[in-house]
């Protein structure tokens, strides 16, 4: 197989499993959700274009407690298989939070716990795993920690981070990568008085935005397949190149890169981007940003202000590669009484660390697989033991240089720092906290990170999906 195709899985075993249908055959699709990849169309019938700019940016609901216990509130999910209607006109099957594409987006708030209470409506196991969250092992969505086909499972959330933008997917075992892809992610918002008294911009003014992207059969279905690698049809909240009717003054929008292994190099020519907020919440200060770049799972707050575009424009979010994804258009005036304060949340000091460990990257071709420090995962395996309480510093190596695979680095249970890019400080949009980092190929990033409170069993891997479902995974233990 080539490059590309040990990049994305198709057809890939590990460990003798086979974890995706080989090229060009959708039985092992339809066998294990229900339904075909490709629907009976031709591989090379997929439709990967819209008539740009003529439906609405949907904005997920929030999702309202079912019920208040003490301090707590506890949220109902199903997972079922549903429709959508990615393209107009067109339904395509999909897997969905509640049955929409992009799940509904829960707003906690610091020091307040929630209880989510998943039932799954498949008909084969799966999980939920809240990305970026300080959580107990037994609720962090473990791979092998599944929701069998009928069940229904409590995940307590105790909610003590300070303010930020998290997002909850499913993490079962070899099949995140295809369960994501379908639609199984959504936004987890976590508010804090401290942040409210910024006065940043709120309520319908406040607006996340997942971005992704997909390959579409003649018939609609999606296809999940190594031949559709580069998945043409970019979405935001699940519709290609939607349009957002906004008001001329200051937005703040929480951007979520929810694809496999898209990078995201964003553009806004005609007004400034104003970064406030990286994975773990605010920076230290607004980071003006010509550009933004943005690996899977990673996410980033900006605030917008349309004040700097007349009434009557349209502003265009572009991606370097896949142009446009998402417009703008400036509509009408409005009274404006958020802030942009020159000085946002300040980081506290770094504890001395007391161990560093190096994490190494690589593909492996005569392992087929994808391997951190030579070895693909192994649930029965602990890579590290860390003692609670203990400070320690990570040095993650990407050793494809031969290969010129771009990979990232994600870390459950905490957030982290960056260091350093090989010797370099961080740049400023990276200098808040963080919880997935982007490696390229031959660079070696150092983070550090303070591992109180849970102790368990806890994963890092590359979050390129489909690179962690073919072994780029392992697990930590806190004693």
């Amino acid at each position: 197989m080539d490059r590309r195709r040990f990049i994305t899985l198709g057809g890939l075993a590990v460990g003798g499993v086979s974890l995706l249908p080989a090229c060009g055959d959708t039985t092992a699709a339809a066998v294990h959700l229900g339904h075909t990849a490709t629907g009976g169309a031709g591989a090379g019938e997929a439709v990967t274009t819209a008539e740009p700019f003529t439906v609405e940016l949907p904005i997920p609901p929030v999702l309202r407690p079912t019920a208040v216990e003490g301090d707590t509130e506890i949220y109902d999910l199903s997972v079922r298989e549903t429709t959508a209607e990615i393209l107009p006109g067109v339904t395509t099957p999909v897997l969905g939070y509640n049955g929409l594409f992009t799940g509904p987006t829960i707003r906690a708030k610091r020091g307040k716990p929630a209880i989510v209470r998943v039932s799954n409506q498949l008909q084969h196991s799966t999980n939920v795993h809240l990305h970026g969250g300080y959580v107990a092992a037994v609720d962090d969505g473990h791979p092998m920690d599944g929701i069998d086909p009928g069940a229904l499972r409590e995940y307590h959330y105790p909610n003590q981070q300070q303010g930020t933008t998290l997002w909850y997917h499913d993490h079962s075992h070899h099949m995140e990568a295809e369960h994501v892809y379908r639609g199984l992610r959504g936004f987890y918002v976590i508010e804090d008085d401290d942040e409210a008294k910024l006065k940043l911009p709120s309520g319908r003014y406040d607006i996340p935005i997942a971005l992704s992207d997909v390959a579409i059969a003649a018939d609609g279905t999606l296809v999940f397949d190594s031949k559709f690698a580069d998945r043409q049809t970019i979405l935001a909240n699940g519709k290609p190149q939607p349009v957002l009717r906004v008001e001329a003054r200051r937005y703040r929008l929480r951007l979520l890169n929810g694809a496999l292994h898209r990078l995201f190099q964003l553009r806004l020519p005609g007004v400034d981007i104003m970064q406030i907020a990286t994975d773990g919440g605010l920076l230290p200060a607004p980071v003006l940003r010509p550009e933004l770049s943005l690996t899977p799972a990673e996410r980033a707050d900006i605030v917008v202000d349309f004040r700097q575009a007349p009434i009557g424009s349209r502003l265009v979010l572009e991606d370097t590669t896949a142009g446009a994804v998402l417009a703008f258009d400036v509509v009408a005036r409005a009274d404006d009484d958020s802030k942009l304060p020159s000085q946002l949340r300040a980081l506290p000091a770094l504890p001395p660390a007391t161990t560093v460990r190096d994490v190494a990257l690589s593909f492996q071709p005569t392992l087929a697989s994808f391997t951190i420090n030579g070895q693909t995962f192994d649930a029965n395996r602990v890579d590290a033991q860390i003692p609670v309480g203990t400070t320690e510093i990570w040095q993650v190596t990407n050793m494809d240089t031969k290969y010129g695979i771009t990979h990232n680095f994600h870390l459950h249970l905490v957030q982290f720092r960056v260091l350093d890019r090989d010797g370099v400080p961080p740049g400023p949009g990276e200098a808040g906290l963080k919880d997935t980092v982007a490696v390229p190929p031959g660079s070696t990033v150092r983070v550090q990170a303070t591992f109180t409170g849970f102790k368990g069993r806890y994963l890092y891997h590359c979050h390129f999906l489909e690179h962690s479902a073919a072994g780029m995974m392992a697990q930590f233990e806190v004693v």
